[in-house]
């Protein structure tokens, strides 16, 4: 009960946070952090961060750069929020849900409508010019969550911004990990289960750890698909993949929809 107080108090006042320190960049991003980190301890999540990058490395994207990461659950843009406040590229209508959407809103939050491709090229340059003017933006090229045992190949549509801009991209492993140690689906937001059932699950849960770890930018080149692949094998280094859990996975988002047949 305790924490889940805690959670709807830090879910009213981050917003807020965010709000109150908007003419001072420094003080909301310090309040932004402590208050996602607050979050995810009610949550229930503890979190370590891993960073080898050298300070040479750590410099190129200093200035702004273009974040990518698997994308496994909604608790991944609080983990990631707790670590370095950014803006993210969203789903379109995370700012309609009931609790987290407020949240986004505050954060102005990128949408993007994976329906309408028509969209995407505006998006591209928004995240262009954010990073452009020096901004941290944390993308999930996926384009929908996996478990994290099983994943997708990134798209390579939004690595065009760092390309366009002429930034870095930073790279980002991202895991959950049990009280064993071993990565865990645990966490996963995938199929139809709705976000109220996935914040009361993920609240029932013991001794999960999200593990960070920025590895080294990859350079923006001259080619989106070579970028998108490039980055792809920095985030999967030593990733032990299941492939038959992945073949399971992806053949259920090829499974067409049965139509839905009413009586007459």
């Amino acid at each position: 009960m305790l924490r889940v107080l805690l959670a709807l108090a830090a879910f009213g006042l981050l917003p807020v946070l965010v709000v109150l320190g908007v003419p001072f960049p420094r003080v909301r991003r310090t309040l932004t952090r402590i208050g996602a980190r607050t979050l995810l301890f009610a949550i229930g999540i503890d979190l370590t961060v891993l960073d080898a990058r050298s300070e040479r490395e750590r410099s190129r994207t200093a200035g702004g750069a273009l974040h990518v990461a698997g994308h496994i659950s909604w608790t991944d843009v609080v983990v990631l929020t707790a670590v370095q406040p950014s803006t993210f590229v969203a789903r379109a209508d995370l700012v309609d849900w009931p609790v987290l959407g407020r949240l986004a809103r505050a954060m102005k939050v990128l949408p993007i409508d994976r329906a309408r491709l028509r969209e995407l090229p505006g998006v591209v340059e928004q995240v262009a010019d954010r990073v452009r003017a020096g901004g941290s933006v944390v993308a999930f090229p996926e384009a929908t969550t996996w478990c994290g045992r099983a994943y997708g190949s990134l798209r390579p549509a939004l690595m065009q911004a760092a390309i366009d801009s002429e930034t870095w991209v930073q790279p980002i492993r991202l895991r959950y990990l049990d009280r064993t140690g071993e990565q865990t689906a645990a966490t996963c937001f995938v199929g139809d289960e709705t976000i109220g059932a996935s914040i009361g699950r993920i609240f029932r849960l013991r001794g999960m750890r999200a593990e960070v770890e920025f590895t080294a930018p990859e350079a923006p080149g001259s080619d989106r698909c070579d970028l998108a692949r490039r980055c792809e094998v920095a985030i999967r280094r030593d990733h032990v993949h299941d492939h038959a859990l992945h073949e399971v996975m992806a053949e259920d988002r090829r499974r067409p929809v049965p139509p839905t047949v009413s009586a007459a």
